[in-house]
Protein backbone atom coordinates (compact mmCIF):
# COMPACT_ATOMS: atom_id res chain seq x y z
CA UNK A 1 0.00 0.00 0.00
CA UNK A 2 1.04 3.60 -0.58
CA UNK A 3 2.38 4.18 2.95
CA UNK A 4 4.60 1.08 2.90
CA UNK A 5 8.10 0.75 1.52
CA UNK A 6 8.70 4.50 1.60
CA UNK A 7 11.51 6.54 3.08
CA UNK A 8 10.95 7.77 6.61
CA UNK A 9 9.55 11.27 6.54
CA UNK A 10 8.58 11.09 2.86
CA UNK A 11 5.64 13.22 1.82
CA UNK A 12 3.13 12.24 -0.83
CA UNK A 13 1.08 15.19 -2.08
CA UNK A 14 -1.48 12.79 -3.60
CA UNK A 15 -2.28 11.06 -0.31
CA UNK A 16 -5.58 11.65 1.49
CA UNK A 17 -5.74 14.50 4.04
CA UNK A 18 -4.02 13.37 7.22
CA UNK A 19 -2.02 10.65 5.45
CA UNK A 20 0.51 12.82 3.59
CA UNK A 21 3.30 11.65 5.88
CA UNK A 22 3.80 8.05 4.89
CA UNK A 23 5.59 7.05 8.07
CA UNK A 24 2.34 7.58 10.02
CA UNK A 25 1.32 3.91 10.04
CA UNK A 26 1.52 2.58 13.59
CA UNK A 27 0.22 -0.96 13.07
CA UNK A 28 -2.33 -3.06 11.22
CA UNK A 29 -4.79 -4.95 13.39
CA UNK A 30 -7.22 -7.83 12.90
CA UNK A 31 -9.58 -9.14 15.56
CA UNK A 32 -12.23 -11.89 15.71
CA UNK A 33 -14.81 -9.25 16.62
CA UNK A 34 -14.42 -7.79 13.13
CA UNK A 35 -13.98 -10.86 10.95
CA UNK A 36 -12.61 -10.01 7.53
CA UNK A 37 -11.68 -6.42 8.45
CA UNK A 38 -8.20 -5.01 8.91
CA UNK A 39 -7.69 -1.75 10.79
CA UNK A 40 -4.67 0.32 9.76
CA UNK A 41 -3.92 2.63 12.68
CA UNK A 42 -2.18 5.83 11.62
CA UNK A 43 -1.00 9.04 13.24
CA UNK A 44 -2.59 11.81 11.23
CA UNK A 45 -0.81 15.07 10.55
CA UNK A 46 -4.06 16.98 10.09
CA UNK A 47 -7.71 16.61 11.01
CA UNK A 48 -9.51 19.59 9.48
CA UNK A 49 -9.96 19.21 5.73
CA UNK A 50 -10.76 22.31 3.71
CA UNK A 51 -13.33 21.74 0.97
CA UNK A 52 -12.17 23.19 -2.37
CA UNK A 53 -13.82 26.47 -3.28
CA UNK A 54 -15.21 25.00 -6.50
CA UNK A 55 -17.15 22.34 -4.59
CA UNK A 56 -20.94 22.53 -4.54
CA UNK A 57 -21.03 21.34 -0.94
CA UNK A 58 -22.71 23.74 1.52
CA UNK A 59 -19.85 23.62 4.03
CA UNK A 60 -16.16 24.48 3.99
CA UNK A 61 -14.58 22.14 6.55
CA UNK A 62 -14.80 18.44 7.31
CA UNK A 63 -13.26 15.90 9.66
CA UNK A 64 -13.01 12.22 8.68
CA UNK A 65 -11.69 10.02 11.51
CA UNK A 66 -11.83 6.93 9.25
CA UNK A 67 -11.07 6.06 5.62
CA UNK A 68 -12.96 3.15 4.14
CA UNK A 69 -16.24 1.98 5.64
CA UNK A 70 -17.51 -1.37 6.88
CA UNK A 71 -21.09 -0.38 6.02
CA UNK A 72 -20.15 -1.77 2.58
CA UNK A 73 -22.87 0.11 0.72
CA UNK A 74 -22.67 -1.01 -2.89
CA UNK A 75 -23.39 2.52 -4.14
CA UNK A 76 -21.07 4.53 -1.83
CA UNK A 77 -19.71 7.54 -3.69
CA UNK A 78 -16.56 7.67 -1.51
CA UNK A 79 -15.20 4.37 -2.80
CA UNK A 80 -12.73 5.91 -5.23
CA UNK A 81 -10.89 7.68 -2.41
CA UNK A 82 -9.39 4.32 -1.41
CA UNK A 83 -7.51 4.18 -4.69
CA UNK A 84 -5.24 6.96 -3.41
CA UNK A 85 -3.92 4.38 -0.95
CA UNK A 86 -3.35 1.84 -3.75
CA UNK A 87 -6.31 -0.12 -2.42
CA UNK A 88 -9.28 -0.99 -4.59
CA UNK A 89 -12.62 0.79 -4.50
CA UNK A 90 -14.52 -2.46 -3.97
CA UNK A 91 -13.76 -5.07 -1.32
CA UNK A 92 -10.78 -3.13 0.08
CA UNK A 93 -12.95 -0.09 0.75
CA UNK A 94 -15.25 -2.30 2.83
CA UNK A 95 -12.56 -4.20 4.71
CA UNK A 96 -9.33 -2.14 4.89
CA UNK A 97 -10.20 0.64 7.32
CA UNK A 98 -7.75 3.45 8.03
CA UNK A 99 -8.10 4.75 11.60
CA UNK A 100 -6.66 8.14 12.56
CA UNK A 101 -6.02 7.23 16.18
CA UNK A 102 -4.82 10.71 17.19
CA UNK A 103 -7.53 12.64 15.34
CA UNK A 104 -9.07 14.17 18.49
CA UNK A 105 -5.71 15.49 19.68
CA UNK A 106 -4.90 16.93 16.26
CA UNK A 107 -8.38 18.45 16.00
CA UNK A 108 -7.95 20.19 19.33
CA UNK A 109 -4.57 21.59 18.26
CA UNK A 110 -5.87 22.88 14.94
CA UNK A 111 -8.95 24.50 16.49
CA UNK A 112 -6.72 26.38 18.93
CA UNK A 113 -4.95 28.27 16.14
CA UNK A 114 -5.57 32.04 16.20
CA UNK A 115 -6.51 31.85 12.51
CA UNK A 116 -9.42 29.46 13.11
CA UNK A 117 -12.69 31.35 12.46
CA UNK A 118 -15.05 28.79 14.03
CA UNK A 119 -16.75 27.89 10.78
CA UNK A 120 -19.12 24.93 10.70
CA UNK A 121 -17.38 21.54 10.50
CA UNK A 122 -19.18 18.62 8.86
CA UNK A 123 -18.68 15.04 10.07
CA UNK A 124 -19.82 12.09 7.98
CA UNK A 125 -19.28 13.64 4.56
CA UNK A 126 -16.92 10.99 3.21
CA UNK A 127 -17.04 7.86 5.34
CA UNK A 128 -19.23 7.27 8.36
CA UNK A 129 -17.79 8.41 11.73
CA UNK A 130 -20.16 6.01 13.50
CA UNK A 131 -19.35 2.87 11.51
CA UNK A 132 -18.61 -0.25 13.56
CA UNK A 133 -14.95 0.71 14.08
CA UNK A 134 -16.08 3.59 16.29
CA UNK A 135 -17.25 1.08 18.88
CA UNK A 136 -13.64 -0.07 19.18
CA UNK A 137 -11.74 3.21 18.82
CA UNK A 138 -14.11 5.80 20.37
CA UNK A 139 -12.72 8.72 18.38
CA UNK A 140 -15.91 10.78 18.22
CA UNK A 141 -16.17 11.78 21.92
CA UNK A 142 -12.79 13.52 21.74
CA UNK A 143 -13.71 15.26 18.49
CA UNK A 144 -17.06 16.43 19.90
CA UNK A 145 -15.37 17.85 23.01
CA UNK A 146 -12.71 19.62 20.94
CA UNK A 147 -15.31 21.24 18.69
CA UNK A 148 -17.61 22.30 21.51
CA UNK A 149 -14.85 23.65 23.74
CA UNK A 150 -13.45 25.73 20.87
CA UNK A 151 -16.86 27.23 20.07
CA UNK A 152 -17.06 25.52 16.68
CA UNK A 153 -20.51 24.56 15.32
CA UNK A 154 -20.71 21.15 13.67
CA UNK A 155 -22.98 18.68 11.93
CA UNK A 156 -23.08 14.88 12.01
CA UNK A 157 -24.46 12.68 9.24
CA UNK A 158 -24.46 8.93 9.88
CA UNK A 159 -26.06 5.57 9.23
CA UNK A 160 -24.67 4.30 12.51
CA UNK A 161 -26.69 3.62 15.64
CA UNK A 162 -23.53 4.17 17.72
CA UNK A 163 -24.61 7.80 17.62
CA UNK A 164 -26.90 6.97 20.54
CA UNK A 165 -23.87 6.42 22.79
CA UNK A 166 -22.85 10.05 22.36
CA UNK A 167 -26.27 11.74 22.52
CA UNK A 168 -25.77 13.07 26.09
CA UNK A 169 -22.43 14.54 25.05
CA UNK A 170 -23.91 15.99 21.85
CA UNK A 171 -26.74 17.55 23.87
CA UNK A 172 -24.18 19.13 26.21
CA UNK A 173 -22.27 20.46 23.19
CA UNK A 174 -25.47 21.91 21.73
CA UNK A 175 -25.82 24.10 24.81
CA UNK A 176 -22.85 26.15 23.60
CA UNK A 177 -22.56 25.59 19.82
CA UNK A 178 -24.88 24.77 16.97
CA UNK A 179 -25.09 20.98 16.54
CA UNK A 180 -26.97 19.43 13.61
CA UNK A 181 -27.80 15.73 13.43
CA UNK A 182 -28.93 13.80 10.38
CA UNK A 183 -29.54 10.11 9.83
CA UNK A 184 -29.18 8.49 6.41
CA UNK A 185 -31.78 5.80 5.67
CA UNK A 186 -32.03 4.74 2.05
CA UNK A 187 -33.67 1.29 2.15
CA UNK A 188 -36.68 0.30 4.23
CA UNK A 189 -37.02 -3.23 2.85
CA UNK A 190 -34.98 -5.45 5.17
CA UNK A 191 -34.08 -8.06 2.56
CA UNK A 192 -32.88 -5.46 0.06
CA UNK A 193 -31.04 -3.53 2.75
CA UNK A 194 -29.04 -6.62 3.72
CA UNK A 195 -28.05 -7.09 0.09
CA UNK A 196 -27.12 -3.55 -0.88
CA UNK A 197 -25.92 -2.23 2.53
CA UNK A 198 -24.76 -5.41 4.27
CA UNK A 199 -22.79 -3.69 7.03
CA UNK A 200 -25.39 -1.14 8.09
CA UNK A 201 -27.86 -1.29 10.96
CA UNK A 202 -31.43 -2.02 9.96
CA UNK A 203 -33.82 0.77 9.05
CA UNK A 204 -35.73 0.03 12.26
CA UNK A 205 -32.57 0.48 14.35
CA UNK A 206 -31.78 3.76 12.61
CA UNK A 207 -35.33 5.00 13.09
CA UNK A 208 -35.01 4.18 16.79
CA UNK A 209 -31.86 6.31 16.82
CA UNK A 210 -33.78 9.16 15.19
CA UNK A 211 -36.35 8.87 17.96
CA UNK A 212 -33.63 8.85 20.62
CA UNK A 213 -32.02 11.98 19.15
CA UNK A 214 -35.42 13.66 18.96
CA UNK A 215 -36.10 12.79 22.58
CA UNK A 216 -32.70 14.29 23.45
CA UNK A 217 -33.89 17.62 22.06
CA UNK A 218 -32.61 17.57 18.48
CA UNK A 219 -34.61 18.36 15.36
CA UNK A 220 -33.35 15.52 13.19
CA UNK A 221 -33.05 15.49 9.42
CA UNK A 222 -33.32 12.18 7.57
CA UNK A 223 -31.53 11.75 4.27
CA UNK A 224 -33.72 9.50 2.14
CA UNK A 225 -30.80 8.91 -0.19
CA UNK A 226 -29.99 7.37 -2.47
CA UNK A 227 -33.38 6.44 -3.88
CA UNK A 228 -32.68 3.47 -6.14
CA UNK A 229 -34.55 3.47 -9.47
CA UNK A 230 -36.95 0.52 -9.81
CA UNK A 231 -35.96 -0.73 -6.36
CA UNK A 232 -37.04 1.86 -3.78
CA UNK A 233 -38.78 4.53 -5.86
CA UNK A 234 -42.37 3.30 -6.15
CA UNK A 235 -45.06 5.57 -4.66
CA UNK A 236 -45.93 2.85 -2.15
CA UNK A 237 -42.31 2.41 -1.06
CA UNK A 238 -41.77 6.14 -0.71
CA UNK A 239 -44.99 6.61 1.26
CA UNK A 240 -44.01 3.74 3.57
CA UNK A 241 -40.56 5.26 4.14
CA UNK A 242 -41.83 8.76 4.86
CA UNK A 243 -44.54 7.51 7.20
CA UNK A 244 -41.91 5.72 9.29
CA UNK A 245 -39.59 8.72 9.24
CA UNK A 246 -42.36 10.99 10.49
CA UNK A 247 -43.37 8.50 13.18
CA UNK A 248 -39.78 8.44 14.44
CA UNK A 249 -39.94 12.18 15.11
CA UNK A 250 -37.80 13.56 12.28
CA UNK A 251 -38.79 17.04 11.13
CA UNK A 252 -37.06 17.27 7.78
CA UNK A 253 -36.23 15.01 4.84
CA UNK A 254 -33.70 15.49 2.06
CA UNK A 255 -34.20 13.08 -0.82
CA UNK A 256 -32.34 12.34 -4.01
CA UNK A 257 -31.75 9.75 -6.68
CA UNK A 258 -28.74 7.48 -6.83
CA UNK A 259 -25.43 9.02 -7.88
CA UNK A 260 -22.88 6.68 -9.45
CA UNK A 261 -19.42 8.22 -9.37
CA UNK A 262 -16.31 6.52 -10.78
CA UNK A 263 -15.34 3.63 -8.55
CA UNK A 264 -18.83 3.31 -7.13
CA UNK A 265 -20.35 2.75 -10.57
CA UNK A 266 -18.20 -0.26 -11.41
CA UNK A 267 -18.84 -1.83 -8.01
CA UNK A 268 -22.59 -1.20 -8.26
CA UNK A 269 -22.70 -2.78 -11.74
CA UNK A 270 -21.16 -5.91 -10.21
CA UNK A 271 -23.81 -5.86 -7.49
CA UNK A 272 -26.57 -5.63 -10.10
CA UNK A 273 -25.07 -8.46 -12.14
CA UNK A 274 -25.07 -10.63 -9.04
CA UNK A 275 -28.35 -9.65 -7.38
CA UNK A 276 -30.59 -8.03 -10.01
CA UNK A 277 -29.31 -8.80 -13.52
CA UNK A 278 -32.77 -7.96 -14.90
CA UNK A 279 -32.20 -4.32 -13.97
CA UNK A 280 -28.71 -3.97 -15.40
CA UNK A 281 -29.88 -2.80 -18.87
CA UNK A 282 -32.25 -0.30 -17.24
CA UNK A 283 -29.48 1.17 -15.11
CA UNK A 284 -27.05 1.32 -18.01
CA UNK A 285 -29.71 3.34 -19.82
CA UNK A 286 -30.17 5.70 -16.87
CA UNK A 287 -26.43 6.09 -16.20
CA UNK A 288 -24.73 5.68 -19.60
CA UNK A 289 -20.99 6.06 -20.07
CA UNK A 290 -19.50 8.39 -17.51
CA UNK A 291 -22.84 9.79 -16.35
CA UNK A 292 -22.98 10.26 -12.59
CA UNK A 293 -26.53 11.52 -12.04
CA UNK A 294 -29.89 10.14 -13.08
CA UNK A 295 -31.49 11.99 -16.01
CA UNK A 296 -33.27 15.26 -15.31
CA UNK A 297 -36.57 13.69 -16.38
CA UNK A 298 -36.24 10.93 -13.80
CA UNK A 299 -35.32 13.40 -11.06
CA UNK A 300 -38.37 15.52 -11.88
CA UNK A 301 -40.55 12.42 -11.75
CA UNK A 302 -39.10 11.53 -8.36
CA UNK A 303 -39.73 15.02 -7.02
CA UNK A 304 -43.32 14.87 -8.26
CA UNK A 305 -43.79 11.64 -6.34
CA UNK A 306 -42.14 12.69 -3.10
CA UNK A 307 -43.25 16.30 -2.67
CA UNK A 308 -46.95 15.54 -1.97
CA UNK A 309 -45.92 12.73 0.36
CA UNK A 310 -43.77 15.14 2.37
CA UNK A 311 -46.82 17.36 2.71
CA UNK A 312 -49.01 14.41 3.69
CA UNK A 313 -46.64 13.40 6.47
CA UNK A 314 -45.97 17.01 7.56
CA UNK A 315 -42.27 16.85 6.85
CA UNK A 316 -40.14 19.79 5.76
CA UNK A 317 -37.31 19.47 3.25
CA UNK A 318 -37.13 18.60 -0.40
CA UNK A 319 -34.91 17.35 -3.19
CA UNK A 320 -31.18 17.55 -2.63
CA UNK A 321 -30.59 20.12 -5.37
CA UNK A 322 -33.39 22.34 -4.02
CA UNK A 323 -32.14 22.14 -0.44
CA UNK A 324 -28.53 22.83 -1.45
CA UNK A 325 -29.48 26.08 -3.19
CA UNK A 326 -31.16 27.51 -0.11
CA UNK A 327 -28.95 26.38 2.74
CA UNK A 328 -29.10 29.08 5.45
CA UNK A 329 -26.11 30.38 7.34
CA UNK A 330 -25.65 28.77 10.75
CA UNK A 331 -27.21 30.60 13.67
CA UNK A 332 -27.52 30.13 17.41
CA UNK A 333 -30.57 27.83 17.19
CA UNK A 334 -29.81 24.24 18.14
CA UNK A 335 -29.97 21.23 15.87
CA UNK A 336 -31.85 22.19 12.74
CA UNK A 337 -29.72 20.11 10.41
CA UNK A 338 -29.71 22.98 7.91
CA UNK A 339 -26.06 22.76 7.00
CA UNK A 340 -25.98 19.05 6.29
CA UNK A 341 -24.51 18.19 2.89
CA UNK A 342 -26.95 16.77 0.39
CA UNK A 343 -24.41 14.62 -1.43
CA UNK A 344 -23.25 13.06 1.80
CA UNK A 345 -26.49 11.21 2.13
CA UNK A 346 -25.29 8.95 -0.70
CA UNK A 347 -22.45 7.69 1.46
CA UNK A 348 -22.11 6.99 4.25
CA UNK A 349 -21.67 9.37 3.22
CA UNK A 350 -21.45 9.43 3.21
Amino acid sequence: MRWQGQQVGATDVDALPGLESLDGLVRSVTTPEFAGITFHEVLAKSALNHVPGASAMPFDWTINPYRGCSHACAYCFARKTHEYLELDAGADFDSQIVVKTNVAEVTRRELARPTWLRETVALGTNTDPYQRAEGRYRLMPGIIDALAESGTPFSVLTKGTLLRRDLPQLADAAASVRVSIAMSIAVFDDDLQKLVEPGTPSAAARLATVRAATDAGFRVTVFLMPILPHLTDSPAALDHALAQIAAAGATRVVFGALHLRPGAKQWFWQWLERERPDLLPVYRGLYPGVSVSAPVGYRKLLTARVRPLLHRHRLAGGAEEEVEMRVPRPGPVRATGARMPAMAGAATLF
